[in-house]
C-alpha cells in the first residue's frame, strides 16, 4: 500500500518515519514535505490547503491511505473530498473538525455535553465585550474564533490587555474572519497536559500523556510559540486521573459528536489543565500536537499503521496502543527573530553529528544547492527516547548540541516539571 502524508513540520515527518518502517507500506509520499522528509519518502510539490491537487495527487500515486497532519485542510474539508474520491484517511471530517476551527462552537460543545471547562462567553461586539471583560475579577483569556496560525490566543495578565486584544479582533480585524467573533473565557490554574486518543467514530485507542512547553525563554518565559519542547509521560497523570480523563472528558466528547451526527474519526487531541487532581479542558485539537506527536512516535513500538489505517475505515477492533520506551523528549530548535520576525536562509550545520539513538525532525527546512537550510520559524526537532526521562533528556539535549545555524533559539528546561530546572 502506498502511503500519503500531508503536511511539512516535524509531526508529519515522525509520522513519514514511523509509517515507512511498516511491512504493509510500499512506498510513502509527504505533501508538500521538506528537506528531511526527503529521506523517508518522496515529496510532492502540493500544498496542504490544495484539496483539488491532493486529491489528484492520491489518485495519480495509487494512494490507499492519506495521513494527514496539519489543521488547516481538515477544517477545510480535506478529508470529506478524499474520501467521496474513495481514498481512506485518516483525520475528521469537516463538521467533526469544528472542535477545533470554532473555538466557539468546541465550547458550547462542551456546554452541552458535560465536559469539565472554564467559564466563558462569546461576542462579536466589541462593547459588550469589554463590558464582560471589566465585570471578571480577574482577566480572561481571549481567543479569537477561528483558525490564526497560533496567534490568536492572549493570555492577558490585566483587564487592560484583554480589552487590548479584543479590540485587536474585532475593531481592527488582525486576524481577518478567524478573529470576527472572540471566545471569553476565565483563567483555569493546574499544570497543562496533553492527551491524545484516536478514534474510529465509536471505539478508541489512548495513547501515552505528553507535556509541551508553550513559551519561548527558560522557566516558562516570554511570548508562547507553537511549542518549544515536549516530553513523555507526565508524572502529574496518574492512573487515577488518566482514568478521570477518559471516563470525564474523551468519551462524552466521542459520544457527543456521534449523537450529534458527526462521529469523529482521527487524532483527538485534548489539551487539559490538571489541578488537584481534576482534569478539565483548555481546548481540542482535531489532530496530533506538535512536538507532542514527536515523542508518541518516538516511544511507539511497532507498526503504527494498522492504528492509523483502522481509524480511516472506521474499525480499530484488535488495535491496540503500543510504547517501548520508558520515555521520551523532544526538544525544539528555532529560527532568529521566532516567534515574532524570523529570519530564513541560515545554513544548518551538524546534522551528520547527531550521537546515535537521537533523531531529528525537520520542520522549517529546505534544500539550497548542497546545503540545507532554515525556512520557517520552529526549524527543527531533536527527539530522543530512553529508560527513563533523565536518559532521554540527556540524549535530547546532545543531539540539539551537535546542531549549528546563526540564530538558533532552544530551551534548556525541557521536561523541568518532572525533572527539575537544569538538564
Amino acid at each position: 500500500m502506498n502511503v500519503l502524508v500531508v503536511g511539512s513540520g516535524a509531526r508529519e515527518h515522525a509520522l513519514a518515519w514511523r509509517i515507512s518502517e511498516s511491512p504493509l507500506v510500499t512506498r510513502v509520499f509527504v505533501a508538500p514535505g521538506n528537506a528531511g522528509t526527503s529521506h523517508v519518502a518522496t515529496n510532492l510539490d502540493v500544498s496542504a490547503t490544495d484539496l483539488p491537487a491532493l486529491v489528484d495527487a492520491a489518485r495519480a500515486h495509487d494512494v490507499g491511505l492519506v495521513v494527514v497532519g496539519p489543521e488547516a485542510p481538515l477544517v477545510a474539508g480535506l478529508v470529506d473530498a478524499l474520501q467521496a474520491a474513495g481514498i481512506a484517511t485518516f483525520g475528521p471530517s469537516r463538521d467533526a473538525a469544528r472542535l477545533e476551527g470554532s473555538k466557539i462552537f468546541s465550547k458550547d460543545f462542551m456546554s452541552r455535553h458535560g465536559v469539565p471547562t472554564a467559564d466563558y462567553a462569546a461576542f462579536d461586539d466589541a462593547a459588550a465585550a469589554e463590558t464582560w471583560i471589566r465585570s471578571r475579577a480577574h482577566a480572561p483569556v481571549v481567543k479569537a474564533d477561528g483558525l490564526a496560525a497560533g496567534k490568536g490566543v492572549v493570555v492577558a495578565h490585566d483587564h487592560a490587555e484583554a480589552i487590548a486584544a479584543v479590540r485587536a479582533c474585532l475593531v481592527e480585524r488582525a486576524f481577518g474572519d478567524a478573529g470576527a467573533r472572540v471566545l471569553l473565557e476565565d483563567r483555569l490554574p493546574g499544570e497543562e497536559v496533553s492527551y491524545h486518543v484516536v478514534s474510529d467514530g465509536t471505539r478508541y485507542v489512548a495513547l501515552a500523556a505528553a507535556q509541551d512547553h508553550k513559551r519561548l525563554g527558560d522557566g516558562d518565559t516570554g511570548p508562547n510559540t507553537g511549542g518549544m519542547g515536549a516530553y513523555s509521560p507526565p508524572p502529574v497523570v496518574t492512573p487515577e486521573i488518566e482514568a478521570r480523563i477518559l471516563r470525564e472528558i474523551v468519551e462524552p466528547t466521542l459520544d457527543g459528536m456521534r449523537a450529534e451526527g458527526s462521529p469523529f474519526r482521527g487524532a483527538l487531541f485534548c489539551g487539559l489543565m490538571i489541578d488537584a487532581g481534576v482534569p478539565r479542558v483548555l481546548e481540542y485539537n482535531v489532530r496530533f500536537g506538535d512536538p507532542e506527536c514527536e515523542v508518541l512516535m518516538a516511544r511507539w513500538d511497532g507498526d503504527v499503521v494498522p492504528l492509523l489505517l483502522g481509524s480511516a475505515r472506521g474499525d480499530l477492533s484488535g488495535v491496540s496502543a503500543r510504547f517501548a520506551n520508558g520515555a521520551a523528549m523532544a526538544v525544539v530548535l528555532a529560527a532568529h527573530g521566532y516567534p515574532v520576525s524570523v529570519r530564513k536562509g541560515d545554513a544548518i550545520t551538524g546534522l551528520d553529528r547527531v550521537p546515535d539513538g537521537a533523531r531529528v525532525f525537520h520542520a522549517g527546512t529546505k534544500r539550497s544547492g548542497e546545503r540545507i537550510v532554515t525556512d520557517g520559524g520552529r526549524v527543527l526537532t531533536v527527539c530522543a527516547g530512553g529508560a527513563t526521562l533523565a536518559d532521554a533528556q540527556r540524549l535530547a539535549y546532545a543531539g540539539a548540541d551537535a546542531i549549528a545555524f546563526d540564530g538558533k533559539q532552544l530551551r534548556r528546561d525541557i521536561g523541568w516539571r518532572a525533572l527539575g530546572r537544569g538538564h
